[in-house]
This record gives C-alpha cells, sequence and structure tokens, in this order.
C-alpha cells in the first residue's frame, strides 16, 4: 500500500519535472530567437569591441600598468569584464519585449511552474554569455592579446567571467520586470556605464584619489577583473587592500551574494504580476 509520504515524494519528483521541462521548453524558445537573429549577439558585442579598439590603441599608449606591463593584456580580461557585466542590460532589454508583447502574460496564463520562465531567462541568457565571451576571446587573440597562464588557470578565468554574469542575469530579470517599457529598460546603460567605469576594467584603483579608488576596489566587478587577470598571467592593478588582496576568493563571493538578493526578487516579482 502506498503511503502518505511516499505520494509526497511522488509529488514533489513530479513537479520538479515539470519544472525542468518547462524550464528547457523556455530556454529553447530563447534560443530559437537569437538563431534567427545571430546579429542580436553581434550587436551585443558592438561595444566592447570599439571600447577595445578606442582605449587598446588611440589611449593606450597614454594608460599606466602598475609596476609596468603591456596594457593591451591588461586591458583585455577587463573588456571580457565589462561584457559579462553589461549583459543585465540585455536581460532586462528581453524581459521587457516580453511583457510588451503579452508573452508574459500567456505564460502566466499556462500551467507552468511559477519559476520556468525566471530559470528559462537565465539559462538562455547563460548560453548567449558563452557565445559572446567566446567570439570576443577570439577578437582579443587576434588582436594579439596572449594569456601567460595554464589551461586550468584560463578555464578557471572564464568559469569566473560566466559565473558573474548568472549572478547578474538575476539582477537583470528582476529590473526587466520592474521597469514599464523597452525606453526604460535602455535608460539601465546609465547605471551599467559607471557600475564598469568606476572599476579595474580600465584603470587601476590605485592610480585613482583615493576615495574614489576606495569605491573602485570594492566594486565586485573589480574582484572578478583582478582574478580574471591574474588566471590569465596578465599585469595586475596592484594595491595594498583586503579586498585587492583576495580578488580570487571575492570573485566567487560578491556573486553568491548577488545571486542571493536577487534571484529572490526576480521569482517573487515574476509570481506577483500572476496575481
Amino acid at each position: 500500500m502506498t503511503s502518505a509520504v511516499d505520494l509526497g515524494i511522488e509529488d514533489d519528483r513530479g513537479r520538479l519535472y515539470w519544472a525542468v521541462v518547462d524550464t528547457w521548453n523556455v530556454v529553447r524558445r530563447g534560443l530559437t530567437h537569437y538563431r534567427r537573429q545571430p546579429v542580436n549577439i553581434l550587436w551585443q558585442l558592438g561595444f566592447p569591441i570599439l571600447s577595445v579598439l578606442l582605449y587598446g590603441y588611440v589611449f593606450g599608449s597614454a594608460m599606466k600598468v602598475p609596476g609596468g606591463g603591456d596594457y593591451q593584456q591588461f586591458l583585455m580580461p577587463g573588456m571580457f569584464v565589462m561584457t559579462m557585466a553589461f549583459g543585465f542590460i540585455n536581460t532586462a532589454m528581453m524581459v521587457v519585449i516580453d511583457s510588451t508583447k503579452g508573452v508574459t502574460d500567456r505564460f502566466r496564463s499556462m500551467p507552468m511552474a511559477p519559476s520556468a520562465v525566471v530559470a528559462g531567462r537565465g539559462v538562455t541568457d547563460l548560453v548567449v554569455a558563452v557565445a559572446e565571451l567566446t567570439i570576443l576571446a577570439l577578437t582579443a587573440l587576434a588582436m594579439g592579446w596572449r594569456p601567460s597562464g595554464g589551461v586550468l588557470d584560463g578555464a578557471a578565468a572564464f568559469g569566473l567571467l560566466l559565473w558573474l554574469r548568472f549572478a547578474l542575469i538575476w539582477l537583470g530579470t528582476w529590473l526587466g520586470l520592474l521597469v514599464p517599457n523597452q525606453e526604460a529598460a535602455g535608460n539601465l546603460f546609465a547605471v551599467a556605464f559607471p557600475l564598469t567605469m568606476i572599476s579595474s576594467i580600465f584603470v587601476a584603483p590605485s592610480l585613482m584619489p583615493d576615495w574614489l579608488g576606495a569605491i573602485a576596489a570594492w566594486n565586485p566587478i573589480s574582484s572578478t577583473g583582478t582574478a580574471a587577470r591574474e588566471l590569465f598571467g596578465s599585469p595586475v592593478p596592484g594595491g595594498t587592500g583586503w579586498i585587492e588582496s583576495h580578488a580570487l576568493l571575492m570573485a566567487f563571493v560578491w556573486p553568491v551574494v548577488l545571486t542571493a538578493v536577487f534571484l529572490p526578487l526576480a521569482v517573487r516579482r515574476f509570481q506577483k504580476l500572476s496575481r
């Protein structure tokens, strides 16, 4: 005879199964959209590539790297971080597009797992981030960037970059569920730009005024950038503060904190929409 406990276990397994299936369907829909319009990925890479050309070639000779070293080797890991950081704007934009076109309402009317839409958006964006990072890395290699770290260190660096992107997906999803239209989502660039500029992406915090350098050093993006540079064997920003000395640790911890904050907020916001 089947007990109530057994029925509860089967119930949980059934819910988990359908949550995975629903999530996969959302992912498949999102990837189909990108496959039919691959120019979207190339467009998202336009700004980082232009920044590489601008800072690497136009301003590169005037830039300083603490302790010496080639600025282009210093810059490229920062460009990888910037691409991952800017990704939350694309996430918010796609969420808003689905909302304004009624796609989100259709999802809400279906017997789907409540977390499937948010989780599906996250997995889709992570797959796209892998494609973006691959294209940008190939561009960097073509421009002369050469990582001097080992293969495992390089893989770990790319893993930390994707870990940051994973955390920022939930920020973008939450913001996309909050803003009313695409124009408002586009204005999020005003948030992303200072977030990336006041960091170690382009200039070492030690070269900034003390108060600004402290803000830049504690920026989660700086921790990922410094950790990636260490693993790639590129010149690092330097600095003697605790946060700079523990960049590898914080490159893992910061995304955990961001995910713990914004993933529940994103799921809760979507659930509130359906009430």
